[in-house]
C-alpha cells in the first residue's frame, strides 16, 4: 500500500533553520537537502515518508493553516497571527524553545499616565477629542491586535499596518503607539518607547505545528518522541 508522503516545512534562512537543523540532528533525524545546498525541498532522515519544504516562517504559518503542508517549525507568533484560535484543525506538538520574543504593546515614553491597558482605553477617548482621530497603532500582527485590545475593551484606535522597522513608526508621525515582538526590549527603548505593565500579548517561542488528525501517524510519533529526547 502506498502511504502518501507528509510535508514538513523548515524555515529556509536565519537563525530559525539553523536551529531547527541542530535539533533535529540531534534527535537522529537529520535535514537532507535536495538538490544544492539552496534547494527549497529535502527529506527527513531516520523517519520514511517524511518530505522538507523550505519557507520562510510566515509562509510555514499560512500553509500550514491552508493545508498545503502537514506540519513546520515557525514562530507561535505568526501561528496565533495566521490561525485564529476558533481553529482547532492546528495543533502545537511541541514548544522548541528557542526563538523566544515577545509581542507586545508599547507606548512612548513620555505617554506618563498610560501604565496599562485599561489607561490606553482612557487616553484612547481624550485624544479623539483633543484631535479628532482615533490612536493609530502600528504593527504586522493585525490579528493579535485586535484580540487584544477587544478582550481588554480598548476601541478608539485603527491599525496602521506595518512591514517596516515598526518600533520607528511613532517618530516618523506614522503612528501613535505600535504592537511589536521584542527580544530583550532594547531597540524599544533606543526609539523612546515602553511596553504597558499589561501589555505582553504572547511570549513566543519556535514551535512545531501539525494538523490535529496527524497525531496518531506513526511517523509523527516516531519524530516526536526523537525531539522530546533531544530537547
Amino acid at each position: 500500500m502506498t502511504v502518501t508522503p507528509l510535508t514538513l516545512g523548515i524555515p529556509s534562512k536565519g537563525r530559525l533553520m539553523e536551529a531547527s537543523a541542530e535539533l533535529y540532528a540531534k534527535a537522529g533525524l537529520p535535514i537532507e537537502r535536495i538538490g544544492n545546498d539552496r534547494g527549497y525541498r529535502g527529506r527527513l532522515t531516520g523517519v520514511d515518508g517524511i518530505d522538507v519544504a523550505f519557507l520562510s516562517a510566515s509562509e510555514i504559518a499560512g500553509q500550514l493553516r491552508d493545508g498545503k503542508i502537514h506540519l513546520g517549525v515557525t514562530g507561535e507568533d505568526l501561528l496565533r497571527e495566521k490561525i485564529p484560535p476558533t481553529d482547532e484543525s492546528i495543533d502545537v506538538a511541541v514548544r522548541l524553545g528557542f526563538g523566544p520574543a515577545n509581542v507586545v504593546v508599547a507606548v512612548p515614553e513620555c505617554w506618563l499616565d498610560v501604565a496599562a491597558m485599561a489607561d490606553l482605553d482612557e487616553v484612547a477617548e481624550q485624544f479623539y477629542r483633543a484631535h479628532g482621530r482615533r490612536i493609530r497603532v502600528a504593527t504586522k500582527y493585525i490579528h493579535l491586535t485586535r484580540r487584544w485590545f477587544a478582550a481588554h475593551g480598548v476601541t478608539g484606535y485603527r491599525i496602521v499596518d506595518s512591514s517596516g522597522a515598526t518600533e520607528g513608526a511613532p517618530a516618523a508621525g506614522l503612528a501613535d503607539i505600535i504592537v511589536d515582538i521584542t527580544t530583550t526590549g532594547s531597540t524599544l527603548a533606543a526609539n523612546h518607547l515602553r511596553i504597558l505593565d499589561d501589555g505582553v500579548i504572547l511570549q513566543s517561542c519556535a514551535v512545531l505545528a501539525l494538523k490535529r488528525e496527524l497525531l496518531p501517524d506513526l511517523r509523527v510519533q516516531v519524530m516526536l518522541k526523537a525531539l522530546a529526547k533531544a530537547l
